[in-house]
């Protein structure tokens, strides 16, 4: 096994659920060349893996809305000549999409992927060359592991292992602060304000700075309008998926939503608490080194109390 392209594009806790993967086929093919083919968004996390030897961003969102514009099509036509220029040993698509599945058609390869009954997109199925069933109850890093061990021939071993080394995110500040992300792409994940004011107002009580990123205007005037209520409370300026890695590094406390950042929080082995709105969620919880908590898995959006609680065991 001299090549290995992996398709795992989006979104960022993806991504980071990728790379025990990556791990693990560097462990069992230490001679391999590994490729990761990801979002250009998500370009800067994958890169942190020592095991990929190269990268092919693609911006498949950012290309949907510039069809008519020649740039895109000269963005699609490089990394389409990336992905042709060798032949892979083996091309595993753990993002199971059909826009996934087709890709692996047009490079050159034995493919892989999920089987009809165990991929979110069971029409995708059809486009590999080979195709494994990998239960659901498992947690999608396990899922990964799993899907990519039947690919390249072995039974996955040992706790997760995210690749990259946790010194690189170098904490900011030695003064105690708790991070709050309130924010997450989906609507059905989200938690209601009044409720991270709450949470924000007991953390402040401890004497810890409240800290509450964002990501889009709309996420800025949540952080606003929370930090107005919180005591000792501050809404920081926007910065890049790393610079918000080394702003989690030196926090005491996380808590926040299903979103990639409390990923990377538990990656970097920061005290997590995980409020988790979605039943069955379980399958996504953050996992890491460090301390995990969740609150709302199995009954939905959770009350104020269960997640102090779960900050309570944390600390």
């Amino acid at each position: 096994m001299t090549e290995i392209l992996f398709i795992k594009t989006s979104s960022m806790g993806d991504v980071l659920h990728h790379m025990p993967a990556v791990t693990d086929a560097r462990r069992h093919f230490p001679q391999a060349r590994i490729t990761w083919v990801v979002d250009e968004l998500y370009e800067p996390l994958a890169a942190l893996h020592p095991a990929v030897d190269e990268i092919v961003p693609i911006a498949v969102r950012r290309w949907r809305k510039r069809l008519h514009e020649l740039p895109t099509w000269n963005e699609v036509r490089e990394a389409t000549t990336r992905l042709r220029a060798r032949r892979y040993d083996a091309i595993i698509d753990t993002q199971g999409l059909v826009r996934t599945a087709l890709m692996t058609r047009v490079i050159s390869g034995a493919s892989h992927g999920y089987d009809s009954d165990s991929i979110r997109e069971p029409f995708a199925s059809r486009f590999y060359g080979n195709t494994y069933p990998v239960s659901w109850d498992l947690h999608v890093i396990a899922r990964n592991r799993t899907l990519t061990g039947l690919a390249l021939g072995y039974e996955p071993e040992g706790a997760p292992d995210y690749g990259f080394d946790r010194n690189y995110f170098k904490p900011e500040s030695a003064a105690p602060y708790a991070i709050l992300f309130h924010a997450t792409a989906k609507a059905d994940k989200e938690w209601p304000e009044d409720r991270w004011i709450e949470v924000g107002k007991s953390l402040a009580a401890r004497g810890l700075q409240i800290v509450l990123p964002w990501g889009n205007d709309t996420e800025r005037e949540r952080s606003e309008r929370i930090a107005a209520q919180v005591p000792n409370a501050t809404v920081p300026e926007r910065r890049p998926i790393l610079e918000v890695g080394k702003l989690i590094a030196g926090a005491q406390l996380v808590v926040g939503v299903d979103t990639g950042f409390l990923h990377i929080a538990a990656a970097l082995g920061i005290p997590t608490a995980a409020v988790f709105t979605i039943v069955k969620s379980h399958t996504a919880l953050p996992m890491g080194p460090g301390k995990v908590e969740l609150a709302g898995t199995e009954n939905g959006i959770p009350e104020t109390a269960a997640v102090l609680a779960a900050i309570e065991r944390l600390i």
